[in-house]
């Protein structure tokens, strides 16, 4: 079991707990049924707060544009001008699956390995989340229950902060050019769709929206959305026979008949799945959101031929209805691109290393920003922030995991100069 507390004695903690518990008092939950980037008001108020804090660092390079993207430049340590830029992104969003409205979140310090209460009725327990139990003596920040606390990725967001502020109080720190780059709707998976690629001159790029201490993750699902939009012929139901095509009914079938076995709830590890995300509609018109998750290529082509095949199914079972797919490319499995630079990883579990954090890779079962960034040519590993159970009312951050990821991304700007 690591010790907690020598952890917590970096210098990091305080000032962690402080903007975390900060930044996710401000509401900034994104809206997937908004088109526009970003999808909610809320999430500047983030970005404009952080850009009149770099600012206040003296960082002289600070843009936040008409998208919501902020991104800073931070010049070089003396006598490294010349070294190999390198960027720390975090997203500013949380998930819309809880509410981010009004979090107060509750800071436990020396954590004795008991029973939580963060309100009345609301308690996190380790004998729910037997995970808990390892951090005696940890310093451990929940909401109160009844909102998440949004740590995924204020957490990531406060991570990074520190780190900036840290280089900029230690010039003595050695680091090439560094980027900071906080973004919008990473939870509805835009949040790259309108990123300035163009302003980021960065060799590497990492984001800090990973989990448990130590969790690298080089590698995450191919994903799709699919719509599937069903037209059914109305008929008074008196006299339907033959006649009526029931598009709601349509909707239904096609979901009954996507794989049990393949759902999100049946599947781990490097498994994927198909995932109904809504279903809506009545007897003309009926729609039907699914997110298809492969972490092979081949995988995701199967997947895809499958949802067609159903959709010609359906229709043939339903005479004179008809179904209609509609597929959206949503980011690709980023080890594609990272194998080919594998000193952007191996740099990271160096520093992970030297940072104390026992680093060890696995899976992403989702995506992050950095995948997309990834395929747009800057290679973007993911590292972990110390959020636990996130998108949920039992979402907590361990603060010395975070201070330990801190530490990380420092170890990172050094080991890069010596590249």
């Amino acid at each position: 079991m690591k010790d907690y507390t020598t952890i917590l004695k970096s210098g990091h903690a305080e000032e962690l707990i402080d903007r975390l518990v900060r930044y996710v008092q401000i509401e900034s939950t994104c809206s997937h049924s908004c088109d526009a980037t970003p999808s909610t008001d809320t999430q500047w108020n983030v970005n404009r707060l952080l850009e009149s804090e770099l600012k206040a660092m003296g960082i002289k390079e600070v843009q936040l544009d008409d998208k919501c993207y902020l991104i800073a430049k931070i010049p070089a340590s003396p006598g490294c001008e010349n070294k190999a830029a390198i960027g720390f992104m975090a997203h500013v969003d949380t998930a819309e699956d809880v509410s981010g409205k009004d979090v107060k979140p509750k800071v436990f310090r020396n954590y004795d390995g008991k029973v939580l209460q963060l309100s009345p009725g609301w308690t996190l327990d380790p004998a729910e989340f037997p995970e808990l139990a390892g951090y005696l003596g940890d310093t451990i920040i929940t909401s109160d229950g009844t909102t998440l606390l949004g740590a995924d990725d204020k957490g990531g967001v406060a991570i990074v902060m520190t780190a900036i502020q840290y280089v900029l109080k230690h010039p003595e720190h050695k680091h090439g050019p560094l980027y900071a780059i906080f973004t919008p709707d990473e939870e509805k998976g835009t949040g790259m769709n309108l990123f300035p690629i163009e302003r980021v001159q960065a060799k590497a790029c990492y984001t800090l929206d990973g989990g448990k201490g130590g969790e690298i993750e080089s590698e995450c699902f191919n994903a799709y959305a699919a719509t599937i939009r069903c037209t059914g012929v109305s008929s008074h139901p008196g006299y339907a026979r033959g006649v009526m095509a029931n598009a709601a009914t349509m909707a239904a079938h096609f979901a009954a008949l996507l794989p049990r076995s393949e759902s999100p709830e049946a599947t781990d590890g490097w498994y994927g799945y198909y995932h109904v995300t809504g279903i809506q509609g009545g007897l003309e018109k009926a729609e039907l959101s699914i997110i298809l998750r492969d972490f092979q290529t081949d995988g995701m082509e199967r997947r895809i031929a499958t949802v067609q095949a159903l959709a010609k199914a359906v229709e043939a079972q339903f005479p004179g209805g008809k179904v209609e797919v509609e597929l959206q490319k949503q980011y690709l499995n980023m080890r594609q691109k990272l194998d080919t630079t594998p000193q952007v990883t191996e740099l990271l579990f160096m520093a992970a290393e030297l940072a104390g954090a026992q680093p060890y890779s696995k899976p992403i079962r989702g995506g992050t920003d950095g995948a997309r960034l990834t395929e747009m040519g800057i290679p973007t590993p993911n590292v972990f922030a110390g959020m636990h159970n996130f998108h949920g009312r039992h979402e907590w951050a361990s603060v010395a995991e975070m201070v330990q990821a801190t530490d990380t991304i420092l170890k990172l700007m050094e080991l890069w100069t010596q590249v």
